[in-house]
């Protein structure tokens, strides 16, 4: 995603939060299908993973920064998965790794970015399906 894409999607009537749990969904998803793409689509793996790093990037740039609004422990947690993300995607670049726990962190990042209606809404159904699971 280019930074005016990025730009515009920013200015659309939405919060900082949700605009970045939108974004984490985008990259996420992309993630998902680079893993699920077969290794030599080099291509695709590559779009994903460094769509990813670039964002985690800015992120950890942005909690560098004194004027960042952020608690400095969450600051400082956000900075180390940066460095963490940008290791390990070098890591998974040269099939050395997998792409799944970029994915899982992602997915935590977005956990805590939902809005609490859809956060109580997701806990109740992961509860509901394993429920069902140890009934079945």
């Amino acid at each position: 995603m280019s930074l005016q894409a990025y730009q515009r999607t920013a200015a659309r009537a939405e919060d900082p939060r949700q605009t970045e749990y939108r974004l984490f969904g985008q990259v996420t998803r992309a993630l998902m299908e680079a893993e699920a793409a077969d290794t030599s689509n080099f291509q695709v793996r590559i779009h994903a993973l460094d769509w990813n790093r670039r964002m985690w990037s800015v992120f950890g740039m942005d909690c560098a920064s004194p004027t960042n609004g952020l608690p400095e422990p969450l600051r400082a947690q956000i900075i180390s998965l940066s460095i963490w993300v940008s290791k390990h995607t070098s890591l998974v670049m040269r099939n050395k790794d997998e792409i799944a726990p970029l994915i899982e962190v992602n997915r935590i990042i977005m956990q805590g970015l939902m809005p609490q209606n859809q956060a109580q809404g997701a806990a109740d159904g992961a509860f509901a399906s394993r429920v069902r699971g140890s009934l079945g």
